[in-house]
C-alpha cells in the first residue's frame, strides 16, 4: 500500500528520496514489466508536482512506440531523431527543454505542454526506450529533478528485463 501522506510534510529532495523508495518497493514485489512500467509512471505522476504528462515510450522497429502513462491520450509513434522524445533516442542523452515551443521538431501531442525531461532508457548500451515527463509550466524541471529521474530509471534497469517488453 502507498502511503501518500508523508508527502505533504517532506522538502522537494525528500519527496525525490521517497519517490526511489516506492519505486524499489514496486519491482521488487512484482515481475511483471507492463505493471512495473505502469506503476512506476503513477508515482512519478503523485510525486512530482506541476505536470500534465508522465510516461513511457518503447523502441519497436526502429521507433518509440507509446507505453504506460498518466495523463491525455498522446501521440502513439515518434520516429528516432524526431522531437525531444526521438532526440534523446538518437543522441543517447537525457533532454531538459524549458520551452519545448523553441526545440526544433518539438512535436505537440498536448498543446498544454511548456517544457519537457526525457530521460533515455539504456541499458548495456543499448537503447530500450525513453521516461518523457511533460508539464504546462515553462522552465518547469531541474537538475536536482533530472538527477533523481535518471536515478529512478536506473532502478528500472535493475529490475526489468527489456528484451521481454
Amino acid at each position: 500500500m502507498f502511503k501518500l501522506e508523508p508527502l505533504k510534510k517532506m522538502t522537494i529532495e525528500e519527496k525525490y528520496k521517497y519517490m526511489l523508495i516506492l519505486l524499489e518497493g514496486q519491482l521488487s514485489s512484482e515481475k511483471d514489466a507492463l505493471a512495473n512500467l505502469s506503476n512506476a509512471s503513477a508515482i512519478i505522476n503523485v510525486v512530482l508536482d506541476r505536470l500534465n504528462w508522465a510516461g513511457f515510450y518503447l523502441m519497436r522497429n526502429e521507433e518509440l512506440v507509446l507505453g504506460p502513462f498518466q495523463g491525455l491520450p498522446a501521440c502513439n509513434r515518434i520516429k528516432i531523431g524526431n522531437g525531444v522524445c526521438g532526440t534523446a533516442v538518437s543522441e543517447k542523452r537525457v533532454q531538459r527543454i524549458d520551452n519545448v515551443h523553441e526545440f526544433p521538431g518539438h512535436i505537440a501531442c498536448d498543446s498544454a505542454s511548456n517544457s519537457e525531461l526525457v530521460i533515455p532508457i539504456i541499458k548495456n548500451d543499448k537503447v530500450y526506450g525513453v521516461l518523457d515527463l511533460d508539464s504546462p509550466e515553462l522552465d518547469r524541471f531541474t537538475e536536482l529533478e533530472e538527477s533523481y529521474l535518471v536515478k529512478f530509471v536506473e532502478k528500472l534497469n535493475k529490475y526489468i528485463n527489456w528484451e521481454e517488453v
